[in-house]
């Protein structure tokens, strides 16, 4: 998974990708020239990466989540490459944000609001989703944030678990997508009009 963000306000012309979900703590560091190497302290395995002058490599604009191109990834690893890393990233250029179909959704065991869905995203793809939302049912068009995802208020979406059960990407609501919405598609999860074609992104 590559979650990539560019910073050209906080820190000048800093692109920071992110591979793993780990903690500050978890991490060692390892800097050469304009590259720092964030790597998993018990396994080595490489977390991320921050590219320091990163208009070096890329033409970026605007600051905030981007998708790399597989061209733009290849420059990258053709950077890393040449400062002494042994790591290469892989290209990710699917959409983020998708229109999910609910297939299946059931109550979960010892819970009074969480369900469990089968939700099919883009490429045929069914992850299983842990949702809250009191409106979540089967049938519905719904908009899915997949692993990877960054959200407007700067989460980024991991696999995970909810009470034990394997949860993968979020079924996300209007306010969490920062939509404006009529006050009555509020609450809950946004369901989207059901000829919406499945897996196409959403743009918001």
């Amino acid at each position: 998974m590559l979650v990539t963000s560019y910073n050209n306000q906080a820190f000048e012309d800093l692109l920071v990708i992110q591979l793993k979900n780990t903690t500050v703590e978890e991490q060692s560091f390892e800097r050469k020239g304009d590259i720092t190497r964030l790597a998993n302290k018990k396994t080595g395995e490489a977390v991320g990466f921050n590219f320091f002058n990163a208009s070096k490599w890329l033409k970026l604009d605007e600051s905030g989540p981007v998708i790399l191109s597989e061209e733009e990834v290849n420059s990258l690893n053709k950077a890393l490459a040449e400062a002494g890393f042994e790591d290469e990233l892989v290209a990710d250029p699917s959409p983020k944000f998708v229109v999910g179909y609910v297939q299946e959704c059931e109550p979960m065991e010892d819970s009074d609001h969480l369900s469990i869905t089968q939700t099919e995203i883009d490429n045929g793809e069914v992850l299983q989703i842990v949702c809250g939302a009191a409106n979540i049912a089967k049938g519905q068009k719904v908009v899915v944030a997949k692993p990877g995802a960054t959200m407007p208020d700067g989460m980024v979406i991991w696999p995970g678990e909810l009470r034990g059960t394997k949860s993968v990407g979020m079924i996300s609501s209007a306010r969490e997508l920062n939509i404006d919405v009529p006050e009555e598609k509020q609450a809950g999860i946004l369901v989207l009009d059901e000829e919406l074609e499945t897996g196409s992104a959403f743009e918001f």
